[in-house]
């Protein structure tokens, strides 16, 4: 039961039991955790007198929320991705939503081209939903290409500029960076080592599907995005109003601090490929009206799918941990699953800043990458202020993963 649901049975309630209270409203707890109840009193009703109808507030109270708790999950969710698989980031993330939070509605999950490509990553993820139980869900196929980008301008722009490690379904395995990639054509899908799924996506198209659910649940619904961010581009320019009727986007990206890294460490690591794969939708997404916008950038590469976490997982035998154990990426960082764990718990969030942000277009070195200023000094060209995560608590971030990945539906 939503927010205005519960209000609406308060409102028919209150002012048969209670006739002193002139209004009594449930809202949401900070961080998005929990209820509060706000009571008016009514005209002249002095807080002295108040002491005889408070007994009868709180029951009201209880009894709202606990109709509320019956009726279901509070806090609603579409999770954007480029679902590649089996058991990479995006789809052990794809996991952890599905089985952390009974108070979560996962009102669908929608695929962008950008790890893979848009069809076989659909088929990967209607794998993925047979095997944790969650058929309910529906996958909504998005788009397959960029806005402007291409294969051929990406390769130009390397020639100038370096070469970019991870470029998902452009990867060359001749380069020899992933030398086990398997490139195809855009609308191929191969045979899935995990199995082909009976399962059938939406017939509808993602940037549809994300107009038509923040019309239908207006301030509600929580976009998590962990993938290229073309599907929420188109729904910016089909609707103007899209942006503004989510309550929140949390996305995978926007890393600003790996400069050096990218010489001394792991390359792969400090690439910001979501906003790489497709700059332009990037730019018009973060400057989209919001309101409010979470990057999780940086700070993913302070969590780690090493052997031993791979251990604790297969301690507990599902068809889920199975998958993980046989197909799942060691040595990498858990990007998208730190994004959902954020969303899931925001509370793991130990240190954050606040900046405006928008992305680099210009097809010069710095293309597709964030760009950050302070209130003060920015250009004030469109640019939306931005919560950058930069701590976390990553072993309890760590426990919440064990945790899903081992939960039987």
């Amino acid at each position: 039961m939503q927010l205005d649901e519960i209000n609406r049975v308060s409102a028919s309630v209150h002012s048969r039991v209670v006739p002193q209270c002139r209004r009594l409203v449930i809202s949401e707890g900070s961080e998005g955790k929990g209820w509060v109840c706000t009571v008016s009193p009514a005209a002249g009703f002095s807080s002295q007198r108040s002491r005889r109808w408070h007994p009868w507030i709180s029951l009201l109270t209880l009894f709202i929320l606990s109709v509320a708790a019956a009726a279901g999950p509070s806090r609603l969710v579409i999770f954007d991705n480029d679902f590649y698989g089996p058991a990479s980031s995006d789809l052990q993330a794809a996991a952890f939503l599905l089985l952390s939070n009974s108070d979560v509605k996962v009102l669908g999950l929608t695929v962008v081209s950008g790890d893979g490509w848009r069809d076989e990553e659909v088929a990967h993820t209607l794998r993925l939903l047979e095997i944790v139980h969650r058929p309910d869900v529906p996958v909504v196929p998005g788009a397959v290409f960029p806005l402007i980008n291409n294969q051929a301008r990406q390769q130009a722009w390397q020639r100038s500029y370096g070469r970019i490690p991870w470029k998902g379904a452009w990867n060359d395995p001749k380069e020899g960076l992933f030398p086990d990639y398997k490139p195809h054509g855009p609308f191929e899908v191969p045979p899935l080592d995990e199995g082909a799924p009976s399962l059938k996506a939406s017939t509808e198209i993602a940037a549809e599907f994300l107009i038509e659910q923040v019309h239908k649940y207006p301030h509600q619904v929580t976009i998590v995005a962990a993938g290229p961010l073309t599907n929420l581009a188109i729904a910016c320019r089909l609707d103007p109003e899209f942006a503004s009727l989510a309550k929140e986007l949390i996305f995978m990206g926007g890393l600003i601090n790996t400069g050096l890294s990218k010489a001394t460490g792991n390359p792969d690591f400090a690439s910001d490929f979501n906003l790489l794969f497709d700059p332009e939708a990037a730019e018009i997404v973060l400057t989209a009206d919001w309101p409010k916008i979470t990057s999780v950038g940086d700070v993913t590469n302070d969590t780690f799918f090493s052997d031993e976490l791979l251990q604790r997982i297969a301690q507990t035998k599902t068809p889920l941990t199975q998958y993980i154990v046989k197909y799942a990426e060691k040595n990498v960082p858990l990007w998208d699953e730190l994004t959902v764990g954020i969303f899931l718990d925001p509370t793991l969030v130990t240190k954050r800043t606040t900046v405006l942000m928008d992305v680099d277009v210009s097809h010069g070195p710095g293309y597709g990458s964030a760009r950050i200023w302070s209130e003060t000094v920015a250009p004030h060209t469109g640019e939306r202020k931005v919560s950058v995560v930069r701590e976390v608590d990553v072993n309890r971030f760590t426990e919440a993963f064990v945790h899903a990945m081992q939960t039987i539906r």
